[in-house]
């Protein structure tokens, strides 16, 4: 073993008896913390079937797995990404503003796996830096904590983008979705039987979610509410506008169709409005290529002729 490994070695081993040193204290009865809950819990009920209260709500498969897997160690890594990335409410909104239909349990494994590739990559670049720059072990274990800590932020990233991207999906077909309601509305149809035609003959992002609330109006949800819960679970505003006027429109008994047309109207210019802001934004991108390679090449070619005509004089 060379001199280098041995104080990695050393290094992995006191972490491990640290971490076992860690559970087995926070194991203990009288250092472990009790909430309310838990102090209460054997006064109000004798078992989990007791009638007295509700029972607690059961937690997903997936993560039911991985605790029996686990152990406290799952509870633990689980409940410090609640704490880094939001609570299961906030982590359940994203999830429908994105468009995805998985439980939070189901993506908080997600990010577990994610962060476990990145303490690999850790891993990898710690014995790498420690092997061959020479460096500290603390260095190791901080790049370590590091390759976890952006693995598990990487995940939360890639949702976000992922609503984003839907954001803007759902931009581009709500003007046309909004005439073709206005053409089925036009033509004798009920608001419901053409948000229904819509989602029937289209694809996309925004037939979906107007699929699912045809449905939810199937099932009993008043034609307000349904639309309404419409822009609460699409990353888009004006959708929620669009929902909003519709519903009201039905109530008093305005035209609809003429409504729909204005929404139509409303979203491209919203559309123009957004893609001159952006090219606003990206004026000073632009101009690199012009300063840094057009620039430059016309500055030469201009020179170039008079540079050679006096080597030839000369």
């Amino acid at each position: 073993m060379s001199l280098t490994a041995i104080p990695l070695a050393g290094a992995g081993i006191g972490l491990m008896l640290g971490i076992g040193l860690a559970l087995l204290a926070g194991a203990l009865p009288w250092l472990r913390h009790r909430d309310l809950e838990s102090r209460i819990d054997p006064y109000l009920r004798s078992s989990r079937g007791s009638a007295l209260l509700d029972a607690a709500a059961a937690p997903g498969r997936a993560r039911t797995v991985v605790e029996n897997l686990l152990g406290p160690v799952a509870r633990h890594v689980l409940g410090l990404l609640e704490r880094l990335t939001g609570g299961a409410e906030q982590l359940e909104r994203r999830l429908r503003l994105a468009g995805r239909r998985v439980s939070t349990d189901s993506f908080r494994i997600e990010q577990v796996i994610v962060g476990a590739l990145g303490l690999l990559i850790g891993t990898a670049l710690a014995l790498a830096a420690i092997g061959l720059r020479g460096a500290s072990p603390v260095v190791g274990l901080m790049i370590v904590g590091l390759g976890v800590i952006c693995g598990v932020l990487l995940r939360d990233y890639l949702l976000t983008l992922e609503i984003k991207r839907r954001a803007s999906r759902m931009a581009r077909e709500f003007p046309t979705v909004a005439d073709l309601l206005a053409l089925a509305v036009a033509a004798g149809e009920s608001p419901i039987a053409a948000m229904e035609r819509v989602a029937r003959t289209s694809t996309g992002a925004l037939p979906e979610e107007f699929a699912t609330t045809v449905a939810d109006i199937r099932a009993g949800t008043s034609v307000a509410q349904a639309l309404t819960s419409l822009g609460s679970r699409t990353p888009l505003t004006s959708l929620g506008r669009f929902g909003e006027g519709v519903a009201i429109a039905i109530e008093r008994g305005t035209p609809l169709a003429d409504v729909l047309r204005a929404q139509a109207q409303d979203a491209r210019e919203t559309s123009k409005r957004e893609l001159m802001e952006t090219a606003g934004r990206r004026e000073v991108t632009m101009l690199i290529p012009v300063v840094f390679l057009v620039l430059p090449l016309v500055i030469i070619f201009a020179i170039f002729p008079g540079l050679a005509v006096l080597e030839i004089t000369i």
